[in-house]
């Protein structure tokens, strides 16, 4: 049986992970069990077909990359510049029954082909949707940007268990504590550089959104350089998501670039 933290409405996961398409006008549930599991996505809506048909999915293995310095690669993907404000002041945190998502009040942008993607939201996936030669990562950080245009563009973080760090436990400290939370938070204090830094090696594909409705024309950056957390930090993210991955999806015609050098896309912060 799904449970309800499995569950919830199209209409307001739309607008949580602000994708910019239209709600329907009626409940479609989906979850990661059961009958509304990942590989029944495409057929619980015709808004998700593209979770069934779509040759561009997410996420996948990211074994195989080719160095983004070949110029056929870097003609179709490119390289990227990120940007990050040092300090989050206000921070707004809901457990929507998915995932824990969050959003900040700093500029955190990427720039990639001359387009300026923002920062919407981050959230959390347990264990990691991409993987490497196989292997998952116990979690993985999402940090969706969108253009003025709304094409979207996402930052994976994937994370192991290993040594404590300290800038996670104020936002750990501000988890919802129940399916359906909500937390607003004023007068931090966060370096958020720290949160989502500012990679030298990591890799670039085309994809999609990895929940229904599996919208194409995603731009991932995932990084190559795996951050730790301790035990008990991953146990506190962990304890709110409950496996909330997507299997991998077929690569297809689809290239991995691979950009693994000391100045990739290092911008340097904008100070406040």
């Amino acid at each position: 049986m799904t449970t309800a933290r499995q569950k919830f409405f199209i209409g307001t996961s739309v607008a949580l992970l602000l994708v910019g398409c239209s709600s329907s006008d009626h409940e479609v549930h989906w979850g990661y069990e059961g009958d509304e599991a990942p590989k029944h996505w495409g057929s619980l809506s015709p808004e998700f077909a593209t979770c069934d048909s779509g040759a561009e999915q997410s996420p996948i293995d990211l074994t195989g990359a080719v160095p983004i310095e070949d110029a056929g690669i870097q003609r179709r993907l490119g390289e990227a510049v990120l940007t990050v404000a040092q300090r989050a002041h206000v921070m707004d945190l809901i457990d929507n029954g998915h995932t824990v998502q969050i959003t900040n009040d700093v500029p955190m942008s990427i720039e990639l082909g001359g387009t300026v993607y923002e920062l919407a939201q981050f959230h959390f996936h347990a264990p990691s949707e991409h993987t490497i030669d196989g292997e998952h990562a116990p979690l993985e950080v999402h940090f969706v940007h969108k253009s003025a245009a709304g094409e979207l563009a996402v930052v994976g973080i994937l994370v192991e268990q290993g040594e404590h760090d300290a800038m996670w436990d104020a936002v750990l400290a501000l988890f919802p504590d129940k399916p359906g939370g909500q937390r607003h938070v004023e007068n931090l204090d966060l370096d958020m550089k720290e949160l989502r830094p500012l990679p030298q090696h990591y890799y670039r594909y085309e994809g999609s959104l990895t929940t229904p409705p599996c919208s194409e024309g995603v731009h991932w950056i995932v990084m190559a350089d795996l951050q730790q957390i301790s035990a008990e930090q991953m146990a506190t993210i962990v304890s709110h998501l409950h496996e909330n991955n997507r299997p991998v999806q077929l690569l297809g015609e689809r290239q991995i670039g691979l950009v693994w050098h000391e100045q990739s896309m290092v911008n340097p912060p904008i100070e406040e």
